[in-house]
C-alpha cells in the first residue's frame, strides 16, 4: 500500500519535468542529492517515493533543501526499488498530463549545476530523441577513489554497446512522460536490472542519445543496490539482452562479457576502473 502526503497539485500544468527519487533509509543522501538539482521551481518538480524506510521520510524535511516543489508518496513497507519507481512512475502518468519530461536521481548522487538545463535544451531541439543520458562521473565518497563513465552519444552505437554494458546510468536519464505511457512500467521480472529492461524497451522503438558531457556524480558504495546483488543483476542483464538483442552475434558476445563479469570480485573490478578511467 502507499500514501500520498497530501499537497495541491494545481501549479502542475507545463512543466518541463519531475524528478523521481526512491529512498530507502538514505535520508542524508537524498537530502544531498536534492540540494544538487537546479532549475526554475516553477518549471519543475520532484517526487520522492519512500520505500518503507524504517523511519520515515519527512516532507518537511526534505523541503528545506530546496525550494522546488516536492511530493512523497509513502509505501507502507520496503516492496524494494522496481515497486518503488513503479509507484512514482504510475503516480506521475495519473497527475502530471501536462509534464514533458521525467529525470531519475538517486540518494547520493549528485548532479552538475547545468544538468538539467543541458537535458530540457536537447529534448527540446531533438524532438526524435525519446530519452537522452550524460556521462558520469563514479566516486567512493569515503575513499576519494573515482572512475569516469563514458559511452556512445549516438543511437546507432548505443544499440550495439547495449549489449555489453548499460550506456545509460540510471540516475542521468532523462525521457518523454508520453512514451512512458505505450511502453509501460519498470518490468519486474529482471530483478537489479529493471533500468536495463526499462531502456530496452525505448531503444526498440525511439531514438536515442547521450549527451558527451559529465553531468552527474554517482556515488560508489559497497552497501548500494548494484554492488550487494551484482550477480543477481548480471544473471538479469543476460536475460535482457537475450530478449532484446538486435543480432544474434552481439547477444552472444555480450552475454559472454556478462559472464566473465561474474567471476571478477567487484572490488577488483573497482580498482581496475579506477586505474584505467581515472
Amino acid at each position: 500500500m502507499k500514501k500520498l502526503i497530501d499537497r495541491s497539485w494545481k501549479f502542475m500544468k507545463n512543466l518541463d519535468f519531475i524528478t523521481l527519487i526512491p529512498c530507502y533509509n538514505n535520508i542524508e543522501g537524498l537530502k544531498r542529492s536534492i540540494r544538487t538539482i537546479s532549475y526554475s521551481p516553477d518549471k519543475c518538480a520532484i517526487l520522492v517515493v519512500d520505500d518503507g524506510s524504517n523511519t520515515a521520510v519527512s516532507l518537511e524535511t526534505i523541503e528545506e533543501q530546496t525550494s522546488i516543489p516536492v511530493f512523497l508518496i509513502r509505501l507502507t513497507e520496503n516492496k524494494g526499488i522496481t515497486e518503488a519507481l513503479n509507484a512514482g512512475l504510475g503516480w506521475i502518468l495519473n497527475n502530471c498530463h501536462k509534464v514533458k519530461y521525467i529525470s531519475r536521481l538517486d540518494c547520493g548522487d549528485e548532479c552538475a549545476a547545468d544538468r538539467f538545463y543541458k537535458q530540457v535544451g536537447f529534448l527540446d531541439t531533438n524532438e526524435q530523441v525519446a530519452i537522452v543520458g550524460s556521462w558520469c562521473k563514479f566516486k567512493n565518497l569515503a575513499t576519494g577513489d573515482s572512475y569516469q563513465y563514458k559511452t556512445p552519444v549516438e543511437h546507432n552505437s548505443i544499440i550495439r554497446k547495449m549489449h555489453f554494458k548499460n550506456v545509460f546510468i540510471h540516475p542521468t536519464v532523462m525521457w518523454r512522460t508520453d512514451i512512458t505511457r505505450q511502453i509501460g512500467l519498470y518490468p519486474m521480472t529482471y530483478p537489479h536490472a529493471e533500468d536495463y529492461g526499462f531502456f530496452y524497451k525505448i531503444l526498440g522503438k525511439y531514438k536515442t542519445a547521450v549527451i558527451a558531457e559529465y553531468l552527474m556524480t554517482c556515488e560508489i558504495t559497497l552497501n548500494g543496490i548494484s554492488l550487494k546483488n551484482r550477480k543477481e543483476q548480471l544473471k538479469s542483464r543476460i536475460e535482457v539482452v537475450k530478449k532484446y538483442g538486435s543480432s544474434k552475434i552481439l547477444t552472444f558476445l555480450g552475454t559472454m562479457k556478462l559472464l566473465i563479469l561474474m567471476l571478477i570480485p567487484s572490488t577488483l573490478l573497482l580498482t581496475l576502473k579506477h586505474k584505467l578511467f581515472n
